[in-house]
């Protein structure tokens, strides 16, 4: 594995951290609680971090793989396309099987809040993706 691969894992970690705490814990974090999204007392963070760390392999991996099949382009943009287009899989878990398997109302509510999230993490993650790699996907 490359020193970029590396760095790609750690960027999309505290892209997404700082995403993620400050929409979940600070800004939202009632309102979850209050349609029944956030049901644990104390969330087990360690659990959170494996599936930052894991998301971030996968983006870091195929990113390179992505870039080259597209035939190069602006970095950014590619970075951040890759990631919303891979981000879909994350966002039906993260929004339809939720509301599917868990008892949150009002639904609508938490769909549009969970797409403005998603769309943001995967907007800044992968123009951090696509920061690190360049042009070069080595």
């Amino acid at each position: 594995m490359s020193k970029k691969f590396f760095i790609g894992v750690a960027g999309y970690f505290f892209a997404t951290m700082l995403v993620a705490v400050v929409w979940h814990m600070v800004l939202f974090h009632d309102k979850y609680v209050e349609m029944g999204a956030l049901t644990r007392g104390e969330p087990i963070m360690p659990f959170g971090v494996l599936a930052i760390i894991l998301q971030g392999i996968v983006f870091s991996y195929f990113y390179p793989l992505y870039y080259k099949h597209k035939g190069g382009g602006h970095p950014l943009k590619r970075g951040i396309e890759f990631s919303l287009f891979m981000g879909l899989t994350v966002y039906t878990v993260m929004v339809f099987a939720t509301v599917a398997k868990f008892q949150i109302e009002p639904i609508l509510d938490f769909v549009v809040l969970s797409t403005i999230f998603q769309l943001l993490q995967y907007t800044l993650v992968g123009a951090v993706i696509g920061t690190v790699y360049g042009r070069s996907t080595n």
